[in-house]
């Protein structure tokens, strides 16, 4: 055997030995496992299969890394939860988790400091029950509605565009086309240079997506409420301490907070979804096959492709959630509070949402205070404080959603730079102070006006 190659081994001094380089004659390279690319990039496919399951793209014969994780035996029934305690302010409403589209729709990035309190205005835009549009129709599945029924709308809701959808335009739009056209130059390449195994392999790779995006398209339903007109005013705790009081009507509410996500799959029969994953995994078992076996030319090119397409993933699963859902049909008015959204502890951030909401209902429900005697005193006073003030029309600083100089609703409280104006923490301390007081003399001998039922009443803060 001349010269050192990669299966001998030589060392110097002896007659065949040299510096080998794997490049020094190129039928010397070996890419068999050229096909285990092909798995991997599993958590960036993941982190956004279910909005890019939301177009029609999805069907698209394609390119597309890690596609056993998209081959599963069950389906999610449901969209990622956010962690927040949301509560409505008339309806007495609770959720233990945030839903994903409003977790969407009102996310904010960076996220919201500890014992922040913003508030918003939340409606849906009056063009909610357009016709769909031509992305609607070629993207998104809308049926094409006669000029007759158009008018008909309310009473047939499968005629309207989704309230949400995916970007027509998103990330994953983009994702999508170029695996279309990795895929196209992978089989014009494998016709050119007469690669057989190649071609099967591009063939069975791309259609293996198809398969995929049959078996997960599905659309979501948003359920509606009967009446429009009924307020629907919420609160969201999230575990730092920070709050958001939604102002909007029952519907809104209802859709994007307290009723169920429906998730609606194309294909519903079980059977069927699982004939479709098992199809894929044969699919992907034969790419692989056949690509360990192609030319190695084309192993380069796919080596290439996949590198790309595992890039390009990446960087859509890195960029904002909002980046990829198509909310625009919800118009959000920022409205602020005296004292600004930043507070400096948990108090005066219950204090602002108490200020906003003119109610103190929502709290226990919400579980936003603790169920002790200091903490009820203080929140009943903080309700008859907040009811004496009412609300001024200004531009907000440090707005998300509105845009610059733009008057919105200010709620007003007391005048901070009046020493004996009331202040929340201030009267918690006090309160606080005058329970320990209390407890103290219950547990001393007892005293005219202290009784066994009055002294059990006082707990610890």
């Amino acid at each position: 055997m001349a010269g050192n190659n990669n299966v001998t081994v030589a060392m110097p001094g002896q007659p065949n030995w040299e510096i080998w380089w794997q490049w020094s004659k190129f039928d010397n390279f070996q890419l068999d496992i050229v096909g285990f690319l092909a798995l991997l990039g599993e958590g960036a496919v993941l982190a956004n299969a279910q909005v890019s399951a939301l177009s029609r793209l999805s069907f698209l014969p394609r390119l597309i890394p890690a596609p056993q994780a998209l081959i599963r035996t069950t389906r999610p029934v449901e969209l990622p939860r956010t962690a927040g305690k949301v509560t409505g302010v008339h309806s007495g409403n609770t959720k233990p988790h945030v839903h994903h589209v409003a977790h969407i729709l009102l996310q904010t990035n960076p996220p919201m400091p500890s014992y922040t309190v913003r508030c918003v205005e939340l409606k849906v835009k009056k063009n909610e029950k357009r016709e769909p549009t031509f992305l609607d129709k070629a993207l998104r599945g809308q049926p094409n509605v006669p000029p007759e029924l158009r008018k008909q709308a309310d009473e047939h809701p499968e005629l309207r565009a989704p309230l949400v959808k995916a970007k027509a335009t998103g990330p994953q739009t983009w994702v999508a086309l170029i695996g279309f056209l990795e895929a196209v130059i992978l089989l014009i390449s494998s016709i050119v240079f007469g690669d057989g195994m190649s071609l099967l392999a591009t063939i069975s790779l791309s259609l293996l997506s198809t398969v995929v995006g049959i078996s997960n398209k599905w659309t979501l339903k948003l359920p509606t409420a009967a009446s429009n007109s009924t307020k629907g005013d919420l609160v969201v705790r999230y575990p730092n301490g920070s709050f958001l009081v939604v102002k909007c009507e029952e519907v809104v509410a209802r859709a994007l907070y307290f009723a169920p996500e429906e998730i609606d799959y194309l294909v519903q029969n079980p059977i069927a979804y699982q004939m479709l994953s098992l199809l894929g995994t044969i699919l992907l078992m034969l790419g692989i096959v056949f690509l360990a076996n192609a030319k190695l030319q084309l192993q380069f090119a796919w080596a290439g492709a996949y590198v790309l397409i595992n890039i390009s993933h990446w960087v859509a699963a890195a960029l904002p959630e909002s980046w990829h859902w198509d909310v625009s049909c919800f118009e959000i008015k920022e409205q602020g509070v005296q004292g600004g959204w930043k507070s400096d502890n948990f108090t005066v951030a219950l204090w602002k949402a108490i200020l906003i909401t003119k109610a103190v209902e929502w709290v226990p429900a919400n579980e936003a205070a603790p169920k002790t005697g200091v903490w009820s005193d203080w929140v009943n006073k903080a309700e008859e404080e907040a009811l004496n003030h009412e609300t001024h029309d200004a531009p907000m600083e440090d707005s998300i959603w509105n845009p610059k100089g733009v008057e919105t609703t200010i709620w007003d409280g007391p005048d901070e730079d009046d020493q004996s104006a009331w202040n929340p923490k201030q009267v918690w301390d006090e309160l606080a102070k005058e329970a320990a007081t209390r407890k103290g003399q219950a547990a001393e001998p007892k005293e005219p006006g202290i009784t066994e039922d009055s002294a059990t009443d006082v707990t610890d803060v």
